[in-house]
């Protein structure tokens, strides 16, 4: 007699350093999420390795998801990672990671992304931004970031994109770096 139960579909992500390097984490493939590839994020911890000392360093993950960028901050020794997600499923599955993990530098809270932007009075040294890539508010999301007075002096925010954004005229822009579909800007506060 064949099982009545629903197959679930799991993605592999990879932790690539530190405390929990080469973990696996399989996430659900019905999150509403589109990860970033390990070939991309090992490219970006490449430049943050060079640019922050993670064990000082307080960070935030906007449009967290999976958590694929969050979990890869909390093993490298981050001293806090606060990820943001609205999606309900995705920040209990980000609850449950932390919770088999034990990672204890990572806490996760379910809302929206532009009201929590104004309303914390924390600042980060870095920020990671990844929003769904048919956002409306792709052309506002860095300014409003930077302008909520989130990123510390010398802070760095990154905001993962697709080709058709381009950030390079807005205030604090510092580079551009792409990875096949997967597009990052940096910004650097003086």
């Amino acid at each position: 007699m064949a099982s009545s139960q629903p197959v679930i579909q799991y993605f592999p992500m990879r932790i690539i350093r530190g405390k929990y390097q080469r973990r696996q984490i399989h996430a659900p493939a019905n999150l509403p999420v589109r990860p970033t590839t390990d070939m991309a994020k090992e490219s970006l911890f490449n430049i943050l390795e060079n640019q922050l000392d993670f064990p000082d360093i307080d960070a935030l993950d906007l449009f967290s998801g999976t958590g694929n960028i969050a979990f890869e901050l909390a093993s490298r020794g981050c001293q806090s990672v606060l990820a943001i997600d609205q999606n309900k499923a995705c920040v209990q599955f980000i609850k449950d990671t932390i919770k088999q993990l034990e990672m204890d530098n990572l806490h996760v809270i379910r809302m929206d992304v532009f009201k929590f932007l104004p309303g914390t009075p924390q600042q980060f040294d870095l920020i990671f931004a990844d929003p769904p890539y048919d956002s409306n508010h792709y052309e506002l999301l860095a300014e409003l970031i930077l302008e909520s007075n989130l990123l510390k002096p010398d802070g760095i925010l990154v905001i993962e994109h697709s080709a058709n954004i381009d950030y390079s005229t807005k205030p604090c822009f510092s580079a551009l770096r792409n990875y096949g579909r997967v597009h990052f800007s940096f910004f650097n506060k003086p």
